[in-house]
């Protein structure tokens, strides 16, 4: 299990880092959305995420409905395959908030 990170990249870019799961996402990470806020377009790249699973998309989800709650576009990239799969099964990746999957080589 690695910990859950939120790293700052300026410019409304930001990173996650370790775990998105029901191990690593604790009322803490739920609560501490003021990066939410720091841009009116938010980029969250999920290409260092290392595991997730239904607790990951569910963060994810919170986090669009707090952005629309404040105005703010957010958008994710880079999303791994058991997120990017658990989405398709809801219908979520047609959201908008999903950015094009690139071919991985």
């Amino acid at each position: 299990m690695t910990q859950l990170n939120i790293i700052a990249q300026g410019d409304g870019h930001f990173m996650i880092n370790g775990d998105l799961t029901f191990a690593t996402i604790d009322q803490q990470a739920i609560k501490s959305v003021a990066f939410l806020t720091t841009a009116k377009h938010i980029t969250i790249d999920l290409s260092r995420v290392v595991s997730t699973d239904s607790a990951g998309l569910a963060l994810m989800i919170e986090w669009i409905k707090y952005t629309r709650q404040h105005r703010t576009q957010i958008l994710f990239k880079n999303i791994p395959d058991q997120l990017l799969n658990l989405a398709k099964l809801s219908g979520f990746d047609k959201t908008g908030h999903f950015a094009p999957q690139t071919a991985k080589g």
